[in-house]
């Protein structure tokens, strides 16, 4: 499969912004680690081969286990391999990202809140937000994984 067009030089602006929330995200006082199992996930619901590798590649350099990327897709039966705040945002990564099909119901709502602070919570969705636009930026065009490019080299 090959990358259909960049967006990067076509919407350089589009791409500034994006790239603006995304600082945003990183000073907003989430843990680094946690949003990017976070980014993880949604790139494991929405089949994003571009971000899978990508955040695959930041968690290892993070020195998160194998173990953990490995069950992150069944991180609910993952034990305490997750601590509370990992399995929160994990949850309400999944129901805000699926929000089609569950409308984020109330007590994913609570359960949430349970955990993060209002300031958390709504930081914690702009990133599930974010790399939902990511996702679907990559799918569409063809983002091609560093994992492909390297094996062409």
């Amino acid at each position: 499969m090959s990358q259909r067009l960049d967006y990067s030089k076509i919407a350089p602006g589009g791409v500034a912004a994006l790239g603006s929330v995304y600082s945003y995200v990183m000073k907003s006082g989430l843990s680094h680690t946690l949003v990017d199992l976070v980014y993880l996930r949604i790139s494991q619901i929405n089949n994003c081969a571009y971000c899978l590798d990508m955040h695959t590649r930041a968690l290892l350099k993070k020195g998160q286990s194998i173990e953990k990327l490995t069950l992150l897709q069944a991180w609910e039966e993952a034990g305490d391999l997750f601590d509370e705040r990992e399995r929160a945002a994990l949850a309400w990564a999944e129901s805000v990202t699926r929000v089609a099909e569950t409308g984020v119901p109330p007590e994913d709502y609570e359960a949430a809140r349970a955990v993060f602070d209002e300031s958390e919570l709504v930081d914690l969705t702009i990133a599930i937000s974010l790399m939902n636009a990511y996702n679907r930026m990559a799918i569409s065009f063809r983002n091609t994984p560093q994992a492909v490019s390297e094996l062409k080299q």
